[in-house]
């Protein structure tokens, strides 16, 4: 007989409760248990980012963490980010920058981008791109996702412009006064 252990969390704002194996990962529980498929796995060992969630609001690696571990927390995973029909900003961003290829390290580069514009809205492209280091992406060479990072950071402020033809040219610079 195995052993179970009871899990409670909250997942995008709703309240979940289940009886887990001890040793569940807590992609597997997000995947498997709770059907949020957006969470994917990619190496089992932290390295591609794949499964980022965000956690309480900070960005870690579900492939690492068991179910158990996030009992009584808040997650937040891909699936969260829309809000009553509306694309989030960085969604609307990835799209419009062409910041996805595959999209298979998609849903962890957002969720990393929405804890970074969190914790700083208006990054430097060196702090977007540390604050990626721990996402691999394979197809698109990483400046589309830097551009996506910095227009949501744009949408988010109210200074709705693009990359490719609007204030700042992309380069990470602080834009607009009064600062």
């Amino acid at each position: 007989m195995a052993t179970t252990m009871s899990v409670s969390v909250t997942v995008n704002g709703a309240e979940y409760t289940a009886d887990v194996e001890p040793r569940m990962l807590l992609v597997h529980f997000l995947r498997d248990e709770l059907g949020l498929t957006g969470t994917h796995i990619g190496c089992d060992t932290t390295h591609c980012g794949a499964c980022t969630i965000l956690l309480n609001g900070t960005p870690i690696k579900s492939c690492t963490m068991f179910a158990v571990q996030a009992d009584a927390q808040a997650l937040t995973t891909v699936e969260g980010l829309m809000s009553n029909g509306e694309l989030n900003p960085i969604q609307e961003a990835f799209k419009e920058e062409h910041g996805l290829q595959c999209g298979y390290c998609t849903p962890g580069m957002m969720l990393t981008g929405v804890a970074l514009l969190e914790s700083s809205p208006e990054p430097s492209e060196a702090e977007i791109r540390m604050a990626i280091s721990g996402n691999l992406c394979r197809c698109t060479g990483y400046q589309n996702i830097v551009h996506a990072i910095q227009s949501a950071a744009r949408a988010m402020a109210g200074n709705d412009t693009s990359v490719d033809g609007g204030a700042g040219g992309g380069n990470g610079a602080s834009e607009g006064g009064g600062e």
